[in-house]
């Protein structure tokens, strides 16, 4: 079957995307590419092949207008410009929350954008942008089919009490409870594990998913068993902009001595705190570990203290662990990071091969080390794109749904 799978994943102020070409049931990555700066004078477009080779850029200036929906809708002329007679068959998109009631990826209805709906108040930050695109979508092609895949989607094999915080029973059945995210990246990671280390795959390992958005899954036999991330996507390991881990007090005090409302509590945590707020400096890895600043120091040490302090939980949790993944942007690029994570964890009987931890090997452990280490780069969109085909059962084109590239 040919044809083209979109994914998108829409965020407050950007809309990324990939295009893969569906052949049977292996989806290919065939473009990718996005659209920043929205609502403000100069949004920008970039896009590149598989091989990061340039496919297209373009700047607008003064179009400070220039949305969500002129953005999908310029996606979508690229798309047609770049694949000629191609067509789309279906659109997958990436959506932060899905509640307790969501294992698996779903198709989109009215119902169902009704019932994600519902769960803005707990991701007020992200379900907003990401259900706007499929609102756009469906008003443009009525037909097309959507594919809804949930970030906590995964988590919801952990146990009962790994996901329930000591609360009335009458604020936990309002949903009140611990979710997980990044989700997406750890099913990947999950997926291709039994290939690269089969023996983590059927053990006992621990992801670190480290970006500008951090936390850590521990998997046992493939599943989550448990997460650092909890109600929100703010709690864990300390950020780029989010502070991770804190006191609830905190938040009450805020609130009395410093006069503090919801909206700048929400700021302070979110976009404030985490690697910028103790640096002072940036909340960009790169940036602290070539920085001098004494308070660029603190905020890298924080973080490696932090992940170490999280690596025994989740042991605890798994009762041992046989192998430790890196991955996203921080975990695959950040060769200190990883190597001060490691000699952290080397109670644990994991030993660190520095040479091939500079090199940024998938094994960066000794083949004596009782813990393996890796470094295994994530990929959510391919994830995504899987799941939209088999969510729609890998509909041909030319039926209802596959419409002609084209804007409205």
């Amino acid at each position: 079957m040919d044809g083209i799978v979109l994914v998108l994943n829409a965020g407050s102020s950007s809309v990324k995307f990939s295009a893969f070409e569906a052949r049977g049931r292996k989806p290919r990555l065939t473009m990718h590419g996005q659209i920043e700066g929205l609502y403000t004078t100069t949004p920008r477009f970039a896009a590149g092949d598989a091989d990061g080779e340039p496919l297209g850029r373009k700047v607008w200036n003064g179009e400070a207008g220039f949305g969500h929906r002129q953005a999908i809708e310029f996606v979508l002329w690229f798309l047609r410009g770049h694949y000629g007679t191609g067509q789309l068959i279906a659109v997958g998109h990436r959506v932060v929350h899905g509640g307790a009631d969501f294992a698996q990826p779903a198709l989109v209805t009215p119902a169902l954008i009704g019932q994600l709906e519902k769960l803005t108040p707990l991701a007020p930050l992200h379900q907003p942008h990401n259900l706007e695109p499929i609102r756009m979508i469906a008003g443009l092609f009525p037909d097309l089919p959507q594919v809804a895949c949930f970030d906590t989607a995964f988590h919801r094999t952990q146990p009962g009490v790994a996901q329930a915080f000591a609360l009335p029973a009458e604020l936990t059945g309002r949903g009140i409870q611990r979710y997980g995210f990044h989700g997406l990246s750890y099913e990947y990671i999950g997926s291709v594990l039994p290939d690269l280390a089969p023996r983590a795959a059927q053990g006992r390992t621990l992801v670190a998913h480290l970006g500008n958005g951090a936390s850590m899954c521990a998997l046992v036999d493939g599943e989550s068993v448990a997460s650092t991330m909890g109600f929100t996507a703010v709690d864990g390991l300390p950020m780029g902009t989010r502070c991770g881990n804190l006191d609830p007090g905190v938040v009450l005090h805020l609130m009395s001595e410093h006069n503090m409302d919801a909206r700048a509590i929400e700021a302070l945590l979110y976009k404030q705190s985490g690697l910028l707020g103790v640096s002072g400096v940036s909340s960009d890895v790169r940036v602290l570990l070539a920085s001098d600043a004494p308070r660029a120091r603190d905020a890298i040490d924080l973080l490696v203290y932090r992940i170490g302090r999280e690596i025994g939980s989740l042991a605890a949790a798994m009762q041992g662990i046989d192998a430790l993944v890196f991955t996203a942007g921080i975990g695959e690029h950040a060769p200190l990071i990883r190597e001060r994570v490691c000699r952290a964890a080397a109670w644990l009987g994991l030993e660190l091969d520095p040479a091939a931890n500079e090199r940024g090997d998938s094994r960066i452990s000794t083949p004596e080390s009782r813990v393996s280490a890796w470094v295994i780069p994530t990929d959510e969109e391919l994830m995504i794109a899987r799941h939209t085909l088999a969510a729609i059962g890998l509909a041909a084109p030319g039926s209802p749904g596959a419409p002609h590239l084209k804007t409205a």
